[in-house]
């Protein structure tokens, strides 16, 4: 594509095709390696599991595959650990929501923690971390929906982890989202929301560092990143839409951004989210509370709000930037012969700049994510704490008991009365 460098170092694509099975898999002897996949049952039944799975299976010196696994039954979960039983390195199956696990985690309610959800891609994927965290020292993500996944996926994330000396602790995936069947641009929630919105709270705010980091990522949506142990262990999980972004927050808190890097992996595809009709549901959910993590995270590093005052001006310039980028991916898409729907991005825009001003409101009067706690905070508090939800998520399901469950039992974790339950608010009327 470029050989372009900025804040952070970009590994490329040069479409050079040095990819060697052999040599990676001696690089993953250098360092014991996990991959994390957070997934549904509902995925077992379509073929990106199965390509995974197969692409998977030349790794043969990683040192696990940890499924995070959201399941209905312990039949289901016996059929996921058939579906990865003949891979040649371990497979822990984690039965996220399992009755085993859900008693692990009450445990520590006790502590003032709550654990217990809400379910979702981060609850997941902070439960793999605790699971993966155990024996290896480089943990890599993918999503179990990617229907392009090819061996350079991994490789190309891992390699840049794998040799200490590159002094790297954090890789982001970047890529070019095409659509298998049309060939048309994705990411829409990157292209027309987050690109646009940065871009405008920039000209709002000035050039922050904060901003200057987020926007040097190409792709900063993307589901698949990698991370040493070190720093997995310090990071607090977001449980929402806001994964993503605010895993950047994270990293960003942690992490100088020399010891960062994004890679290239090329053409990518998995499932694609609709727009939605409501802004609860579809991609109109996922920018509203992106665009929530975003100002949250802006508070935490730079001390900035956007105030109710600033809005009009964020709304303004939200839209024309927007406006200018559909603008841009049109061209890009008819020089490349791509099929470019322009009334629809248009419509996605508009969309999304409506989110903006309840997007706030709900900001002001919520300004403190729900965040799932770091390992390294559990592991201080109760350090048998990881390896009783491993042993949860693998227990016999149908002979498990609670009798095994350890409490927390270390003497400097002062144990406090759970919160009292807020009052439930009523149900707004609904229209006729």
């Amino acid at each position: 594509m470029d050989f372009q460098q900025s804040l952070i170092t970009t590994v490329h694509d040069y479409s050079l095709g040095n990819l060697d099975a052999i040599a990676f898999n001696k690089e993953l002897k250098q360092r014991p390696t996990a991959l994390l996949i957070p997934c549904l049952m509902e995925e077992f039944s379509r073929p990106a599991l199965t390509l995974i799975r197969d692409t998977l299976a030349s790794l043969t010196e990683l040192t696990s595959l940890v499924i995070a696994l959201s399941a209905d039954s312990a039949e289901d979960v016996a059929e996921a650990e058939r579906f990865f039983a003949d891979m040649p390195f371990p497979v822990r199956v984690h039965w996220t929501n399992g009755p085993a696990v859900g008693e692990v985690l009450s445990s520590m309610a006790s502590l003032g923690l709550d654990l217990t959800g809400p379910p979702g891609k981060g609850w997941a994927v902070w439960q793999g971390l605790g699971v993966a965290c155990q024996d290896a020292e480089v943990i890599g993500l993918f999503d179990a929906d990617i229907r392009t996944f090819g061996s350079g996926y991994p490789e190309r994330m891992l390699r840049p982890l794998l040799d200490p000396s590159h002094g790297m602790a954090y890789v982001k995936a970047f890529y070019s989202r095409l659509s298998l069947e049309t060939q048309a641009l994705q990411g829409r929630a990157t292209r027309l929301f987050v690109g646009p919105l940065l871009a405008s709270l920039e000209q709002i705010f000035g050039p922050l560092p904060y901003l200057r980091y987020l926007q040097t990522f190409r792709y900063p949506l993307a589901g698949e990143f990698a991370f040493t142990r070190d720093l997995a262990m310090n990071l607090r999980i977001p449980s929402d839409w806001g994964l993503e972004m605010g895993l950047l927050s994270e990293v960003y808190r942690h992490v100088a951004p020399s010891r960062i890097t994004q890679v290239d992996l090329g053409l990518f595809d998995h499932k694609h989210k609709g727009l939605g009709q409501k802004p609860n549901e579809g991609l109109q959910r996922m920018a509203s509370e992106i665009f929530c993590t975003v100002l949250r995270s802006l508070m935490e590093h730079e001390g900035c709000v956007v105030s109710m005052d600033q809005l009009p001006t964020l709304e303004v310039l939200y839209r024309r930037v927007g406006e200018d980028r559909v603008r841009q991916f049109g061209l890009d898409s008819a020089i490349n012969r791509l099929p470019y729907d322009r009334h629809g991005e248009e419509l996605a825009v508009h969309r999304f700049a409506d989110l903006l001003r309840p997007g706030l409101a709900s900001l002001m009067e919520s300004p403190i994510a729900h965040q799932l706690p770091s390992w390294s905070r559990l592991n201080s508090c109760n350090p048998s704490f990881a390896d009783d939800l491993a042993q949860a998520g693998q227990a016999d399901r149908s002979t498990y008991s609670t009798t095994t469950v350890r409490r927390p039992r270390r003497p400097n974790c002062e144990t406090i009365s759970p919160r009292p339950a807020r009052p439930s608010r009523p149900s707004a009327p609904t229209a006729a």
